[in-house]
């Protein structure tokens, strides 16, 4: 995983945090599932660029 792109990751992981907690304080339901999607977003994108990670790491030994 790039740099970047983990770092792109964590920022939507704080963002969605943030927008959750947000919700959380105002009672704002949207608030809380939208910070929650953020979240499930960077999740997805870690978890895809393992992927590419693992096999970039198996073709190199390959």
């Amino acid at each position: 995983m790039s740099l970047e792109d983990k770092a792109k990751a964590a920022a939507k992981n704080v963002e969605g945090m943030a927008q959750e907690a947000k919700g959380n304080v105002t009672g704002d339901p949207a608030d809380k599932m939208a910070g929650k999607a953020k979240q499930g977003e960077a999740e997805v994108r870690n978890t895809a660029e393992d992927a590419k990670d693992a096999v970039k790491d198996a073709v190199d030994k390959a």
